[in-house]
């Protein structure tokens, strides 16, 4: 088995008298797709950020491959509505780029045509494709990215985890993803980890959507209708998530507010600026 991209060892954080990282040990290898789901508060941003060394852990050690390039989008971005800002601007905050460099990673998102549009004036699923372009500069060896799919609606949302699983299978890069889209979550990313604050089961979605302790923190009847995406697309989506030609299936929601498909392609799941998220 290679050597892990990163590994977290024994970590142990606390602010204050709480503890948010308890014993926490977690390691990524290449090509993988690792989601990590669990409740508000459960310290999974926290955690995302000691492994990327924003957070300094009480004890415990995190250890990553030397010269690992990591491409990291935040789970918020606070952009001043009334302060311009061009997408191509944005790409370059921190690093430099050639614009055809900038055409290019806004290409591989699908999001070519808004390089020279103002950042405040993106959709939600437009926004997200630009933060993750704007990690792929780095040609990362890790991407990660916590909520990845906020703002987006329900049809945007496949379409981005498709996205961000094509991007892996190119770069041949792991994904380490925050993920509440629990309907979504269990499609094909190669292993889930519940997490509140410890590890409380770990595996293959499956596996650890019959654990007693997932079934605790989500519920048997969430977990119980958790759908898996399985079907063929014959359509696609813009970036607003809405579909471009006909699909012939039912994106409707029940009157308890679950999405529901029994359909059958595998959406694939799978997130530089440091974001403030839950504990």
């Amino acid at each position: 088995m290679t050597a892990p991209l990163i590994e977290g060892r024994d970590l142990i954080l606390s602010f204050g008298s709480e503890r948010v990282l308890d014993q926490v040990s977690i390691s990524i290898r290449a090509g993988e797709i690792i989601t990590l789901i669990g409740p508000n508060g459960a310290g999974k941003s926290t955690l995302v950020k000691t492994l990327l060394g924003l957070q300094k852990p009480d004890s415990g050690n995190v250890v990553r491959k030397s010269g690992l390039r990591i491409g990291y989008v935040p789970q918020k971005l606070a952009i001043d509505q009334v302060l311009p800002m061009t997408v191509k601007r944005f790409l370059t905050l921190t690093r430099s780029a050639r614009r055809s460099e900038c055409a290019h990673v806004l290409t591989e998102v699908g999001a070519a045509h808004v390089i020279d549009a103002q950042m405040g004036q993106l959709s939600g699923g437009e926004t997200q494709r630009v933060m993750l372009a704007r990690a792929l500069l780095l040609r990362p060896n890790l991407l990660v990215l916590d909520e990845p799919t906020q703002g987006v609606d329900v049809s945007g949302q496949a379409e981005l985890y498709r996205l961000i699983d094509n991007i892996r299978g190119e770069l041949n890069c792991a994904v380490l993803m925050i993920s509440h889209d629990l309907h979504l979550v269990m499609a094909k990313t190669n292993k889930v980890v519940c997490f509140n604050r410890h590890v409380c089961c770990s595996g293959q979605p499956e596996t650890v959507r019959q654990h007693p302790e997932y079934r605790s923190l989500f519920g048997v009847r969430e977990a119980d209708a958790i759908g898996i995406y399985t079907h063929e697309h014959d359509h696609e989506h813009d970036l607003s998530g809405h579909v471009v030609g006909g699909c012939g299936h039912d994106h409707s929601h029940d009157h308890d507010g679950h999405h529901h498909h029994t359909h059958s392609n595998n959406y694939e799941h799978t997130t530089n600026a440091v974001a403030g998220a839950d504990k």
